[in-house]
């Protein structure tokens, strides 16, 4: 779409109607495990009207929902090639993620036992190893909302995006060192950032189209971004792009990326194929 009908769309509020989804082509030597991840969650007014589910060759499944709350689908992928596809048309807001500038931090002590989840370390957000940066780079902002945004502004400032300078062990501490990533990346660091000065934060991933912005010059793929917990919920920022946008669209939440992978195998099948869509439907 263009940038026009994207603002037309913006200034006429209310729903959205958006085509989300994804392909993949896998090979496997031996019967092999496996967990996808791909739908949208049914929150914040998103309602799937119409999906489509498609494996071949046809796959038993089943559905399930992880520890974390993430709706999956539980399959043994067979020996030999196997496609998977995923298509449906949502509808949602089209109100931009919500700002609240004066949202303040909140005690570690009075959170609770669940929320202390998201202050500790975790395999790719080391906030450990992090924390002397942290306070050195953002100790002297006002904490809550002001210190977030800081801390994004400085992922996006200082981080710059590359599709092949990333990899599956590439961790916060990494990003940090070299300076180059994937959106995957730069939320992994502005994560142990955040958790490092005591803000609780999260993990999230799924589709974001292109909806009131310039669209990338690059293929679609699924986006990373982070929720903060600051004055009693949780708010969604996006060091990647830096920008309250519109149609952050859930697949899963977790510590990292370790606990919200597309597809999660227990065995070595090689990925040959992946393409994803989000497109706003006019």
């Amino acid at each position: 779409m263009d940038v026009l009908a994207a603002e037309q769309d913006l200034s006429a509020g209310g729903r959205l109607h958006v085509r989300v989804g994804c392909e993949f082509e896998l090979t496997s030597a031996a019967p092999t495990p496996a967990v996808l991840m791909v739908q949208p969650k049914l929150e914040n007014g998103l309602v799937i009207a119409e999906e489509h589910w498609e494996l071949q060759p046809a796959t038993p499944f089943r559905e399930g929902v992880d520890a974390i709350g993430n709706s999956v689908r539980r399959l043994v992928l067979p020996q030999g090639d196997f496609r998977f596809r995923y298509d449906a048309t949502v509808t949602t807001s089209s109100d931009a993620d919500a700002t609240e500038l004066s949202a303040q931090q909140v005690d570690p002590h009075e959170l609770s036992d669940e929320m202390l989840t998201y202050l500790l370390p975790s395999r790719y957000c080391p906030s450990d190893a992090l924390l002397d940066k942290a306070w050195e780079i953002f100790g002297g902002v006002e904490p809550g909302w002001p210190r977030v945004q800081a801390i994004s502004d400085w992922v996006f400032d200082n981080i710059r995006f590359d599709y092949g300078a990333s990899s599956p062990t590439m961790s916060a501490t990494d990003t940090f060192e070299r300076r180059v990533g994937v959106c995957r990346d730069f939320t992994h660091l502005a994560v142990a950032f955040c958790r490092a000065l005591n803000v609780p934060t999260r993990y999230v991933f799924g589709y974001l189209p292109d909806i009131g912005v310039v669209p990338a010059d690059a293929p679609m793929d699924f986006c990373a971004w982070m929720e903060v917990y600051l004055s009693g919920r949780w708010w969604t920022f996006d060091p990647r792009n830096n920008a309250r946008r519109i149609a952050h669209m859930v697949i899963g939440r977790g510590r990292d990326a370790a606990d919200v992978p597309m597809i999660m195998t227990f065995g070595t099948p090689t990925l040959t194929k992946m393409i994803v869509w989000a497109d706003q439907v006019l």
